[in-house]
């Protein structure tokens, strides 16, 4: 079974190039990835924060964060 993997950005230039960094070279066989612009997807901020994502870029892995580095706060996109 795969384990889910939620990546949440804001499209910020930090956040694109973490996505291609983190994101995209998660090993397919064992993660399913989800991308998630916060920035054109606001109804997904409150799950963002459920999940204890503080800032953005941040990746969720079996439903806990790890924030990757510091490009908006989840408040300045609600």
């Amino acid at each position: 079974m795969k384990v889910k993997a939620i990546f949440y950005h804001a499209g910020c230039p930090v956040c694109v190039e973490a996505e291609q960094q983190f994101a995209t070279s998660l090993d397919s066989s064992r993660y399913a990835v989800e991308i998630v612009h916060l920035g054109t997807a606001k109804n997904r901020v409150t799950e963002a924060e459920k999940f204890g994502v503080k800032s953005v870029p941040a990746l969720v892995l079996g439903g806990r964060p790890f924030h990757i580095n510091f490009g908006a706060p989840l408040s300045a996109l609600k």
